[in-house]
């Protein structure tokens, strides 16, 4: 009994670790990949050639309550308006990670 409580202690540590993993933990070299290949056609750079305000840039993420892995990661899935869903071309990884990967940018300023 003395040898399963930590065995138990321990695996409950790796479980609650792997599941509150932050943004910047997740894979943003795949998340570049799958925007480079999925949504720079509308996004280049952060912005948006078919609505200009709606772009990636943090203002405008904050502005429209899209700064958020959840908020980003839920658009991408479902998509919204002009945005088109991305559930059925991308795996819920793919999808997680190009989230990380434009919060990551446009912390930085899309640089």
């Amino acid at each position: 009994m003395k040898k399963l409580i930590p065995l138990l202690l321990f695996t409950f540590c790796l479980w609650i670790i792997n599941f509150s993993l932050p943004a910047n933990a997740l894979d943003t070299q795949n998340g570049a990949e799958v925007f480079s290949v999925h949504c720079v056609g509308c996004h280049i750079n952060g912005g948006n050639i078919i609505r200009r305000g709606k772009n990636l840039k943090k203002n405008a993420l904050k502005r429209y309550g899209m700064d958020s892995l959840e908020a980003i990661t839920n658009i991408v899935t479902n998509g919204k308006s002009n945005m088109s869903a991305y559930k059925e071309k991308l795996t819920t990884e793919e999808i997680k990670n190009v989230a990380a990967y434009v919060l990551d940018q446009a912390e930085n300023n899309w640089k």
